[in-house]
């Protein structure tokens, strides 16, 4: 049965096309290292400044430290990662109790770190935080 003669630029199109989606599985990948800081918490104490900017009832991004902190209504602290635990990005805000991943659209839980919304699986690891001289502390004890 004859079919159609392979072309050379048939070829080169396959090949290419095979290429960009080997790449686009690889920065999807839960292994991927793409947008992944080597620790995911704090290895050293990280000052986050003022108590008083994580009211109770209320939970801040620290984007640039990736970290989330929260507040409950009786005054308690807590931390949180704020690296998705999916491919890694940095997540971008925190809208109705949800911290948001910009890179694929993962959700979380911002006071248990549950995974809410996929691709992510995985919750947000806990982070030690605590208040020195009224501020936020978040790591380990130096």
């Amino acid at each position: 049965m004859p079919g159609k003669a392979t072309t050379r630029r048939t070829v080169l199109k396959g090949a290419a096309l095979a290429g960009t989606a080997g790449l686009g599985a690889a920065a999807c990948s839960t292994d991927s290292d793409l947008g992944k800081a080597k620790e995911p918490t704090p290895t050293a104490p990280v000052d986050l400044g003022a108590a008083s900017a994580v009211p109770a009832g209320s939970s801040k991004l620290f984007r640039e430290q990736r970290l989330i902190v929260t507040c409950s209504k009786d005054g308690k602290y807590s931390a949180l990662s704020a690296q998705c635990t999916h491919a890694g990005c940095v997540l971008d805000k925190i809208e109705d109790n949800h911290g948001h991943c910009p890179c694929h659209g993962s959700r979380f839980n911002v006071t248990n770190g549950a995974a809410v919304e996929g691709p992510a699986s995985v919750p947000l690891p806990k982070v030690p935080v605590r208040v020195v001289d009224g501020k936020l502390i978040a790591g380990p004890k130096a």
